[in-house]
């Protein structure tokens, strides 16, 4: 396996679009044996996908990085894990241990209610046009602030959320990451008044589950994990001292498993969207 990490002087640089290098380790039985330093050969955001590409890169660990740029590392075959920061050589080691969570799991969502639960706090796969990225879909309402309405349900029919409930539109810039993909992408064209009814795949929503955010620690590493409860939803701090939510799916006497993937990962979603104004 090829790791690839967004590289500036021993730490992961920030801006996936704009990197000039890549730390590239290669890992034989979940151990580093061998790093590089190569330079990116000041390509753009999607050209560095197909860089990767080239250079067999498995994974990449990056800090902000627009959803132009996750498509086209998605298209690629090149898993993603986003919003690390600090020293490259402790975030693959974290990594390698399922110690370190893709912020592009929890942070592409379709409002921004939940408070800290959903919250991207600005430094997650939206990026905010900081990389110089772009969405992977195009439209007039592309780039622009607009208020919608919605009602997202399952495919059961049981409603998740809605705005109408809540009284008040949501207001996103359209195409700059802040919300899910398919919700973005229905958003782009539409009219203001205009309904539509949009059934969205995982692959456009929060994704599908991935393994490496289930891991199991000792209770005695972890104060205070000896009173959780299977089922229970706590935060924990990773080594870079982000917060990220997990839930508990088991537990014995020495001890507990977390699953930090997104609740909606592997769902698939349906949304009546009403575009009420763009500005």
């Amino acid at each position: 396996m090829k790791i690839a990490v967004t590289y500036d002087n021993g730490n992961i640089f920030q801006h996936f679009g704009k990197t000039e290098a890549f730390k590239m380790y290669e890992v034989e039985e979940n151990k580093v044996v061998s790093s590089q330093v190569i330079s990116s050969g000041g390509a753009g955001h999607e050209a560095l996908a197909g860089f990767l590409a080239g250079q067999s890169v498995d994974v990449l660990i990056c800090g902000g990085i627009g959803g132009g740029a996750q498509a086209a590392l998605s298209e690629a075959g090149v898993e993603l894990c986003s919003g690390a920061q600090g020293d490259a050589d402790q975030a693959v080691e974290a990594y390698l241990k399922g110690e370190l969570v893709s912020s592009g799991v929890n942070c592409d969502h379709h409002h921004e209610e939940h408070d800290e639960e959903h919250s991207c706090g600005g430094s997650c796969g939206g990026c905010q046009g900081g990389c110089g990225s772009q969405p992977a879909f195009s439209g007039r309402n592309v780039g622009k602030t607009c208020r919608a309405h919605y009602r997202g349900t399952f495919n059961d029919g049981t409603q998740f959320d809605s705005s109408y409930d809540r009284g008040e539109p949501l207001e996103f810039v359209c195409g700059a990451g802040q919300m899910i993909r398919g919700f973005d992408a229905a958003v782009a064209d539409m009219e203001v008044g205009q309904i539509v009814d949009v059934h969205l795949m995982p692959e456009e929503a929060y994704g599908m589950p991935n393994p490496n955010a289930v891991f199991t620690v000792e209770i005695a590493q972890l104060p205070g994990s000896e009173d959780l409860t299977v089922g229970q939803q706590v935060y924990l701090t990773n080594q870079f001292g982000q917060p990220f939510p997990v839930k508990v799916t088991a537990k014995d006497e020495k001890t507990i498993t977390f699953d930090a993937n997104h609740e909606m990962a592997g769902k698939e979603l349906n949304f009546r969207i009403e575009l009420v104004e763009v500005k």
